[in-house]
């Protein structure tokens, strides 16, 4: 039974990070956004986060740097002290989200299912989600809005991107076919090899094609974006660091393809409707993938997770991860070329 039969006067959306999360959180807000166009929608979310959510109609944007700590969270609570919500949905399951909920007022808070919530969240909750067999973390944000009593079919997404931001694109741009190549994860474990991406952007320069690698200013990731300008034997722009969160994104839908592991770009494409081919090791595709190129995906997660757990995939927890510093050097480049030559001309 839906939690609402009729439209909530407010709403609450607690998810902070990371971007590739945001972008799966922003498909379901707007569903809600769509059935019910006079319920006034407050998220609260991280300084990097709100670069890209920032704007987008109808929402009320509060950010909260959890550089800030403490002192951090008793100016949000002050923040919103006036404000009593129909519901909050705290759809992040860290221990710091769910603090941070204590100091906001709401009727009903909503948590994930028992058997998927962890680190306490069962703690700051009044409402848990029915047990779900849904497996992709967009399909468990969207359990969400279907509890609140929203139909949801298939995602949808508006992001506003401004004339300046698709002028920086088009000036990017040279030439198509264009492979934008988003190298770095959350952790370097996670990225492919710098000489295999390397090799990727050749072949695909050499087909035609121009290469772009994008990144954030991050020391480590402009350091890899240099390793592979350097160990290309074709010319490739390098953008990494170049680019805010909204140019960002202007790139990517404009571009023909992206190539990424499991990372913030890879799921903007996604909301863009750019093909993505993710290169999976460390987390179940199945469940982080771009959410509309899972067909695209070069995987070896598979098989080391079954390895290492000594268990068929099906008898593991949803969220199991693979460990280890190696496990991405078993995506062979030929398997990757094979899913590029998809997006160029023999």
């Amino acid at each position: 039974m839906a939690l609402f039969t009729h439209a909530p006067h407010s709403l609450c959306i607690l998810r902070l990070s990371a971007i590739g999360d945001v972008c799966h959180a922003i498909a379901s807000v707007q569903a809600i956004q769509q059935h019910w166009p006079d319920t006034r929608i407050t998220w609260i979310c991280g300084k990097i986060e709100a670069q890209l959510i920032g704007d987008l109609p109808g929402i009320e944007v509060v950010i909260f740097d959890k550089k800030t700590g403490f002192k951090g969270m008793r100016a949000l609570w002050k923040t919103l002290k006036q404000q009593r919500f129909d519901a909050l949905l705290q759809m992040q399951l860290a221990l710091r989200a769910s603090a941070l909920s204590f100091g906001i007022k709401a009727k009903y808070r909503v948590g994930f299912s028992k058997s998927r919530s962890k680190e306490g969240q069962w703690l700051f909750t009044n409402r848990h989600l029915p047990e779900s067999d849904s497996v992709h973390v967009l399909d468990n944000f969207a359990d969400f809005v279907k509890y609140l009593g929203v139909p949801f079919d298939k995602p949808h997404w508006h992001i506003p991107l401004s004339e300046s931001d698709q002028a920086f694109a088009k000036q990017a741009i040279k030439q198509r076919p264009c492979l934008v190549i988003s190298p770095a994860a959350s952790k370097d474990e996670r990225n492919w090899l710098i000489e295999r991406y390397a090799a990727a952007a050749d072949y695909f320069v050499s087909k035609g094609g121009q290469v772009i690698l994008c990144g954030s200013p991050a020391p480590r990731e402009i350091a890899l974006g240099q390793a592979i300008e350097q160990a290309c034997s074709q010319p490739i722009d390098n953008l990494i660091g170049q680019t805010s969160l909204k140019q960002l994104t202007a790139v990517i839908a404009a571009a023909d393809v992206v190539l990424a592991p499991d990372s913030g770009p890879a799921h903007l494409a996604t909301t863009q409707g750019t093909p993505v081919i993710g290169l999976y090791g460390h987390s179940n595709p199945k469940r982080t993938g771009p959410y509309n190129d899972l067909d695209k995906v070069v995987s070896v997660y598979e098989q080391h997770v079954e390895a290492q757990h000594g268990k068929p995939i099906t008898e593991l927890p949803w969220a199991t991860r693979v460990k280890g510093e190696h496990i991405m050097q078993d995506i062979s480049l030929e398997a990757v070329i094979s899913k590029l030559g998809q997006f160029v001309t023999d």
